[in-house]
């Protein structure tokens, strides 16, 4: 998915993500999308796009960001997400459960 557009730099970018991600088992789809993406990303921060959105300019970097977002850390999940898995499993009473019974319920 490299664009003829970007640098030599950005290519090594783009491998350097992509095959990192290929190691965590991502399959290589994915891997290819997300490593497009946030070279891409990284373009728009530094001015090196001719188009950007506003989110991609004003959010802090990937690189920055190191999995913040991932919902996986010690965050975890939101309590929407919860409450959306719990309504998928049909789980009754979710609505008056907070973030700790939420998961509790979903783990068993």
């Amino acid at each position: 998915m490299p664009q003829k557009t970007w640098t030599a730099k950005r290519e090594r970018q783009y491998v350097h993500i992509k095959e990192s991600l290929l190691e965590q088992g991502k399959p290589q789809p994915l891997a290819e999308e997300i490593a497009a993406r946030v070279v891409n990303k990284e373009r728009a921060q530094h001015g090196e796009s001719v188009e950007a959105s506003p989110s991609s300019i004003n959010d802090m970097s990937a690189g920055r960001r190191g999995g913040l977002r991932s919902h996986q850390g010690p965050g975890g999940r939101t309590l929407l997400q919860l409450r959306n898995e719990a309504r998928q499993h049909g789980l009754k009473g979710r609505s008056a459960m907070n973030k700790a019974q939420l998961e509790a319920a979903l783990k068993s």
